[in-house]
């Protein structure tokens, strides 16, 4: 319970802070199942005109496989989770063998707080004669949103050595270590996700956050103030800083 305690609250720190905590999508696929698509960087605009435009594709055509793939992704990374969870069990009822509906299935589930539901399906698609790296992924991060660290850590090498030099992999394990307040092993992950094939705005933010922990701010907003405007950097240091200082919430980080 101490465990989940920790983790939930690191969760809801990064969520303040602007964060997406664990990487539940990936950036390309050498086996197994294809990642989701990525709508998490898009500002505000773009992403809420995406899933409009997603919307009325799948009314025309709730059966197309892409269609489903790209608007539940939309919607998850716009918070609609329940609804991402309800188009994509209809894509699993239409394509009940598809590796790649299933495990983006388990990232909605996830994302939505089903977490023992998520791992079902994930075990259900994961081969051990095959493992599909992108499937790993998710199951690690959602162990780690249940407390199980140690597990998805061993999750996350199996992914690395299917797919070496992955940013998503390499910034859960950083991220895993953060749940457990091991700064300076999630400091080295994430330093090292950045500059990997696939690091994105997610991973730079994820970054500065730990650096922030640390109490380091000067280099936290340097790394926010690359990537975010003037308005929302203050708002992620605020936040960093009240963490710090608020004692009850960073006993519930360091347990």
């Amino acid at each position: 319970m101490i465990a989940r305690l920790r983790n939930r609250a690191f969760l809801r720190a990064c969520a303040a802070a602007g964060v997406v905590v664990l990487t539940l999508s990936a950036c390309a696929s050498n086996r197994g199942s294809m990642p989701s698509p990525d709508y998490a960087g898009l500002p505000a605009g773009a992403a809420q005109q995406s899933v409009a435009e997603l919307s009325a594709r799948y009314q025309r055509n709730p059966r197309d496989k892409g269609t489903i793939l790209h608007f539940a992704a939309a919607l998850r990374a716009q918070g609609q989770s329940q609804q991402a969870v309800a188009v994509l069990e209809q894509g699993v009822s239409l394509y009940p063998q598809d590796a790649t509906i299933a495990v983006a299935y388990a990232k909605a589930l996830t994302a939505d707080g089903r977490l023992e539901q998520s791992l079902a399906v994930l075990d259900r698609v994961i081969r051990p004669d095959m493992p599909d790296w992108n499937a790993l992924l998710v199951k690690g991060a959602t162990l780690d949103q249940m407390g199980r660290n140690q597990e998805a850590r061993k999750l996350y090498q199996q992914a690395q050595v299917l797919a070496p030099g992955e940013a998503s992999i390499e910034t859960n394990l950083g991220l895993s270590y953060a749940m457990t307040n091991d700064l300076d092993a999630a400091e080295k992950h994430l330093r090292r996700a950045v500059g990997m094939h696939g690091a994105n705005t997610q991973t730079r933010q994820n970054l500065a956050l730990v650096i922030g922990l640390q109490g380091r701010f000067d280099e936290a907003r340097a790394l926010y103030a690359a990537e975010l405007p003037p308005e929302q950097v203050d708002s992620n240091m605020a936040y960093v800083r009240a963490l710090l200082t608020q004692q009850n919430r960073w006993d519930l980080i360091q347990g």
